[in-house]
């Protein structure tokens, strides 16, 4: 099937079946993306199952855990994302920055289950996936390998988890306590930069066929997950905080790279309300900056090349942030040192100090990146940037601990407190930031043409049509039709 060409009926009986027979028996009703979207129209009935069920374990009933809108405690929903806005006291300028948390999620604690879930539903619905004979391979860096072995966990299919053996221990720790079979995670070369090895690890498991790839950088049902749910769930932040302020408006949506999917809210948020789209990336792997390459820590950001799903032709800028910085704040928002010089002698509320163990290492870079946005643009404090939290501190423990040790010797104190925030917020200057006119935009799309024409064989002519802003629209006209598709397969199912 041709990249963007997704089926909109059952493609294969056989598959589709097997899937019907299989999460009956396994007892899970999937969720449609409305619901995720608006989880107000999930049934009560199911609601109710949903609440008496904890959201780390994976029980069906979590699968209607997978939206924005689960309160702090994860086992009941809120009418608005959770969310915090940072201010000019500890950004610098004079635009609010509202940060989505994406912690809230259930079961892996990241927003990445909703890519994963996307991606698996789809081919569930159409006959692309029979978990009676299948595996699922799930290509990553960390999250959204975690995110669909917990979803294939809950619908009982077993999970293949490839990723870079330098990501972090936590994330591990939590592959191994939900992987019963240890070959199913295959560890690859290198770190967050090294895709092109997760990809050649997949290649080898595809010589079976019952290896079912669900690559997120090609799988556009991750884009139309992320344009739907997490669109929607950012423009509720935004309506929320304009009721206080009704002159508010929304400036920019700030956002890693990454799979490209997550980027897709940034197209749904300027057809509703005309946001700017800036994708982020590392300034030690500058690839849309720069056509560049190397490595970094920024988990969960960019890799060295440019994902099938990512818009390029609707980006309004790129932001070039540094793993250092990222890391350096990780330690001054997540220590008592770090924590104490903010209240203390910043004077900035200890409520939204606390808030900050939030922000994982790709958060953190959303952050500074929408300060660099807030500068280039002469943002006021009536414009309003959106960004996401993808994860959250709990998986850099370990990370942390290692930036004491190189980056401050050891001890972390108010001095190193000190010159964190004045080099790493208050430094945030405009290099390594790009406002990307037609000739930029083509310039980086092009660049996919390494990756995806020579490498993974995508027609040209496939690959030119996503140039067109009328590919992505027709994209987004599928979600109404899985929706009745998923409709018909609960139905068949009898959950």
């Amino acid at each position: 099937m041709k990249p963007g060409e997704l089926p909109r009926e059952v493609v294969d009986q056989t598959a589709y079946d097997g899937a019907v027979r299989h999460l009956g028996a396994a007892g899970a009703r999937l969720p449609t993306f409305r619901e995720l979207a608006d989880p107000s129209l999930i049934p009560a009935e199911v609601a109710a199952e949903t609440a008496r069920l904890d959201p780390a374990e994976p029980g069906p009933a979590n699968l209607f855990r997978i939206h924005w809108f689960n309160d702090e405690a994860g086992t009941g929903t809120v009418a608005t994302p959770g969310h915090i806005v940072l201010g000019r006291e500890l950004t610098g300028v004079a635009a609010p920055i509202a940060v989505a948390l994406g912690d809230r999620f259930p079961m892996i604690g990241a927003h990445k289950v909703l890519a994963a879930y996307a991606c698996l539903v789809s081919r569930l619905i159409t006959g692309r996936f029979d978990p009676e004979r299948d595996r699922a391979i799930w290509p990553s860096t960390g999250n959204y390998c975690r995110g669909g072995v917990a979803i294939g966990r809950i619908l009982g299919c077993r999970s293949v988890a490839v990723l870079p053996e330098g990501m972090s221990a936590e994330r591990f720790e939590w592959l191994q306590r939900w992987i019963n079979q240890p070959e199913d995670i295959i560890r690859t070369p290198g770190s967050e930069s090294n895709v092109k090895e997760i990809y050649d690890a997949c290649d080898e498991l595809a010589a079976n066929p019952t290896n079912v790839i669900l690559n997120q950088f090609s799988e556009f049902a991750n884009y139309l997950g992320h344009f739907r749910c997490t669109g929607a769930a950012l423009e509720s932040v935004f309506r929320h905080l304009r009721d206080d302020d009704p002159e508010l408006e929304l400036a920019a949506f700030v956002a890693g790279t990454g799979s490209g999917g997550t980027l897709a809210a940034g197209d749904y948020l300027k057809a509703e309300h005309g946001a700017r789209i800036v994708a982020v990336e590392p300034t030690e792997c500058p690839t849309m900056l720069y056509n560049g390459y190397g490595a970094h820590n920024i988990q969960g950001i960019g890799d060295k090349h440019i994902p099938l799903i990512q818009n390029v032709m609707n980006t309004d800028a790129v932001a070039g942030v540094s793993d250092a910085c990222c890391d350096r704040l990780n330690v001054l928002f997540n220590t008592d040192a770090g924590r104490a010089y903010l209240t203390g002698r910043q004077g900035i509320d200890p409520g939204i100090v606390g808030e900050l163990r939030h922000l994982g290492l790709s958060g953190i870079a959303n952050v500074l990146a929408a300060i660099k946005t807030a500068r280039y643009f002469d943002l006021t404090e009536k414009d309003l940037i959106v960004t996401v939290a993808t994860d959250s501190s709990v998986l850099y423990d370990s990370e942390r601990e290692k930036s004491i040790a190189t980056d401050f010797g050891g001890e972390f104190d108010t001095l190193s407190a000190a010159e964190t925030f004045a080099r790493c917020l208050m430094g945030v200057d405009g290099d390594h930031y790009l406002e990307t006119g037609h000739r930029e935009r083509r310039r980086i799309f092009n660049l996919g043409y390494f990756t995806w024409v020579e490498q993974r064989g995508v027609e040209l002519e496939d690959f030119d049509r996503r140039a067109d802003q009328r590919f992505w629209k027709a994209l987004q006209e599928v979600l109404p039709v899985w929706d009745e598709m998923i409709d018909d397969f609960n139905a068949r199912t009898g959950v």
